[in-house]
């Protein structure tokens, strides 16, 4: 079956506006979207492949050196599906953009 990278992908004004509410706020939303988003992979167990993990700032190396750089990912997984629109309407209702303040998730087919 074919292979999915899947990245979540978020604005970092929203990250910064998520992280300026009160810690109670905060909290409260951790606390409902880490539920769902636990609900989501124990619904979508047989697709996933690699749970991935949630991802920090980016270095990027180039033949001119190492530099910082900016990027609208914060995380990934891997899953597998008949098809890429498949892939993508699993997270339809994925707690990233549902109660996070995720704005998408990227599906890119492995090709080799």
């Amino acid at each position: 079956m074919p292979r999915f990278l899947a990245v979540y992908t978020m604005k970092p004004e929203d990250f910064a506006r998520f992280r300026s509410l009160p810690k109670s706020e905060q909290d409260a939303i951790d606390a409902v979207g880490v539920k769902e988003w636990a609900a989501w992979e124990e619904r979508n167990a047989a697709a996933i492949l690699d749970r991935g993990g949630m991802v920090g700032k980016t270095t990027r190396i180039t033949k001119d050196g190492v530099t910082d750089a900016a990027n609208p990912f914060c995380g990934y997984l891997v899953i597998e599906a008949e098809t890429a629109k498949a892939a993508a309407l699993l997270f339809r209702d994925h707690p990233h953009i549902t109660v996070f303040p995720g704005d998408g998730v990227d599906i890119m087919p492995f090709v080799t």
